[in-house]
């Protein structure tokens, strides 16, 4: 039996030497597709990845490619184009509404590959919807498509509707209805109100909106009155509407405000008991001018040693907000407080939020506390955590802390601001030391009237008052974080409420990297070494008019920081282990992670890793959503300044480019518009998305990321939130060398020494 077997294996033909050539071949061009999935090749482009040129080769690989689609390992599409097949068809995901055309399918499974749909492809989705999708590569239909080269979908099925209610303007188009107009940026679906469901609102007032008919084939939007708001264009109304649209909370149930209120505001001995006294002790706080709520304050001490002894002290929320009540309950929802440009809306009630967890001076106060004794080189040689009772001394604002520290004013604790000061910027140096990334990020402020009408628009600038502060928060928040985690060695390891921050994708740093390369500036990513890369690429900017257009696209280019129970560190303070301890009032994490360092401080056993996790994802979410809110009110108050300057110009710096046009921020005021693409009457321009910038067909001429630019105001939209620039001059270098030489290359250019000649006769 086995020399039958034998023999047969001898019987079986090897491989001729065309054979296995077409083998490799065949496997090389079906690998080349594999690493590519997510393109679309043309034949020619498969020719010019390859370097084929002569005629029978070309033959040979077109045989290949069509044999590959004929076993279905590729799909050929309608326009000639080949995809590897994935065996992916349908995706799910949530639906961002990019524009009136289009908009994305966006999923965590597949983060950098977003699905583009057609807005006649949403089948009735709306922005924020989770969706389930059919999936193809490349352009499904002629004429009908959007690169060319990405993921393209359509709507099967909708499994999550995001808006219950929508926000918006009414707009009265018939005795028997009314037409809503979104506010959202992301809805382009217009309601119908039928008569009786307005319930006493009136056009031109701003409402929120209960759905009662979603868009779906053959059937239009609808909705009733929930609510009015008020006038649209009002101050409060706008702010309130812009809560109501991110589905954000601007008042408490009157059951949490009398829970709240119930507290009593006088201390006992039994809330003091097993608390370490810092009331003998310099205390001070420093917080913005119109800072209401204070939960955080210092102590120094100088010891004999010639060290100093630094108390981090943080209000004692959790002591007042017990599991079980209505005040957790909310707090755990809301998760953070949310801050409009006019307004703070708390995640606890005034009564906690203003009044017994604030750390107002001259009074007793119950806290939390990180303290520290530090060598005058400002390295840690003893750490305390524990609950105190503390009694601040001095309220400090930033600006008057800053006249301290610059010897403007004598003030009192001088010398011991001047010691925080020293320490905080020997803790500055080290952390840069050990890889932590520059970010400086412009903030915007606005000077308001009563009514809430800007007046003014700055942007903010950190002093070291600021800085001071941050490092002293910096430290307790890592300090608690490498505690808990070291103080139990072996698994499970303590559970805790970590801040994270993933390092930075290499494929996303790259292409940042080549962008600011067409600016003139270098940045070498290796992947050991990118904090210093990016620290060097800040400096190198540093006072530059790109300075904040390169620094905000840095930023995009980062992992968002988050929360979570995995100690996965955080990159951009370069912290193995990092945690939010020093402001309870108002987030909700730090006051999980006062709980637990209590309960391991008690000797408790590592806590129920899945109930934290879960409200750490919740958190997340929370805050993202908070920041969109805040974001939204900025940009509001950024038109409602630019309005009274319609018609003014403006030095800016071109901050985006799309396929509609161009978006640039005016350097004087920060506020960002877009110049359409259709109002560059010139010429005709094109999108070059690979190098960020649009190029005139017939001129040459070239708009990219940060080029500075003259612009005119031309209309503001309060309701979109959104302002339309017109170009009225730009830097000469938009007419690029590698452009002018494409034309000079041209049959109908003229030559040099002719162009001369003829300028030479015009004189």
């Amino acid at each position: 039996m086995k020399k039958n077997q034998h023999s047969k294996q001898e019987e079986t033909p090897k491989p001729t030497k065309e054979e296995r050539f077409l083998g490799r071949l065949n496997d090389e061009i079906y690998s080349f597709f594999d690493l590519n999935y997510e393109r679309a090749f043309s034949l020619n482009e498969i020719h010019k990845a390859f370097s084929v040129k002569d005629r029978r080769t070309k033959e040979l690989f077109q045989a290949v490619v069509e044999d590959l689609a004929e076993s279905n390992k590729l799909l050929r599409h309608s326009d000639g184009t080949y995809t590897v097949d994935t065996g992916l068809r349908y995706r799910t995901g949530r639906v961002e509404h990019a524009n009136a055309r289009f908009a994305f399918l966006v999923s965590e499974e597949h983060p950098d590959n977003d699905v583009w749909i057609a807005t006649e492809d949403l089948n009735g989705a709306m922005d924020g919807d989770v969706v389930k999708v059919a999936v193809w590569q490349g352009s499904k239909r002629s004429g009908r498509r959007s690169d060319g080269r990405r993921a393209e979908g359509e709507v099967k099925e909708i499994l999550e509707r995001r808006h219950a209610t929508v926000v918006g303007t009414l707009e009265q188009t018939g005795p028997r209805f009314a037409t809503l107009v979104p506010d959202s940026r992301r809805i382009y679906e217009e309601f119908y109100v039928p008569a009786a469901a307005l319930n006493g609102a009136k056009a031109g007032e701003k409402v929120i909106l209960r759905v009662t008919q979603f868009p779906e084939f053959g059937k239009r939007a609808e909705g009733e009155v929930a609510e009015v708001l008020g006038k649209a264009g009002e101050n409060n109304t706008e702010m309130h509407a812009i809560l109501a649209e991110f589905g954000l909370p601007y008042h408490f149930d009157e059951a949490v405000d009398a829970e709240a209120n119930a507290i009593s505001d006088q201390l006992t001995e039994e809330d003091l008991k097993g608390r370490r006294d810092f009331r003998a002790i310099t205390t001070f706080t420093i917080d913005p001018v119109d800072a209401k709520d204070f939960d955080d304050a210092l102590s120094v001490e100088f010891l004999e040693n010639g060290h100093v002894r630094v108390g981090v002290h943080i209000a004692d929320v959790t002591h007042y907000v017990k599991p079980g009540t209505l005040l957790e309950r909310e707090a755990s929802q809301r998760a953070t407080s949310v801050y409009l440009v006019d307004r703070t809306v708390p995640m606890l009630p005034e009564k906690l939020s203003n009044n017994l967890c604030s750390l107002r001076p001259h009074e007793d106060k119950l806290t939390f506390s990180a303290v520290f004794e530090l060598t005058p080189e400002a390295k840690v040689v003893n750490e305390w955590f524990g609950r105190t009772v503390i009694h601040s001394d001095h309220r400090f604002a930033y600006e008057g802390a800053q006249e301290v520290l610059d010897g403007k004013v004598e003030g009192p604790f001088r010398h011991e601001l001047l010691t925080l000061n020293d320490l905080a910027k020997k803790l500055r140096a080290e952390r840069f030391a050990h890889g932590a990334v520059n970010f400086e990020t412009v903030e915007v402020r606005f000077r308001l009237d009563e009514v809430g009408k800007p007046l003014g628009v700055f942007q903010k600038v950190r002093v070291d008052a600021h800085k001071l502060i941050e490092e002293f928060m910096l430290l307790a928040n890592k300090r608690v974080a490498e505690f808990v985690f070291h103080q139990k060695k072996d698994d499970p390891r303590n559970t805790m409420v970590y801040r994270i921050h993933e390092a930075p994708d290499i494929d996303k740093l790259q292409t940042f990297a080549t962008f600011a390369q067409k600016l003139g500036y270098k940045l070498k990513i290796d992947g050991t070494n990118v904090s210093r890369a990016l620290n060097h690429l800040m400096e190198s900017v540093e006072g530059k008019p790109e300075q904040n257009v390169i620094e905000s696209l840095a930023v995009r280019t980062m992992a968002k920081a988050r929360y979570s129970t995995d100690p996965v560190g955080h990159f951009g303070l370069a912290f193995e282990h990092y945690s939010h301890f020093t402001s309870p009032i108002r987030r909700y994490p730090d006051m999980m992670a006062h709980r637990l360092l209590q309960h391991y401080l008690d000797g408790g056993q590592p806590a129920d890793r899945a109930a934290y996790e879960s409200q750490c994802k919740h958190s997340s979410e929370r805050e993202r959503v908070a920041a969109e809110a805040e974001r939204a009110s900025i940009k509001y108050k950024q038109v409602e300044f630019m309005s009274e300057l319609l018609g003014e110009e403006f030095d800016g710096l071109i901050t985006g480019v799309t396929e509609f046009g161009m978006f640039v921020e005016i350097t004087e005021t920060a506020c960002e518009g877009l110049v359409k693409m259709s109002d560059l009457k010139d010429d005709f321009y094109e999108l070059d998305k690979q190098n960020y910038r649009i190029v005139g067909k017939r001129s040459g001429r070239v708009f990219t990321f940060g080029d500075p630019v003259r612009v005119r105001v031309k209309e503001t939209n309060l309701a979109r939130r959104s302002m339309d620039l017109e170009l009225v001059g730009a830097d000469r270098r938009a007419f690029r060398p590698e452009y002018r030489a494409d034309r000079r290359s041209r049959p109908d250019a003229v030559p040099r020494g002719k162009r001369r000649e003829r300028a030479t006769r015009r004189r």
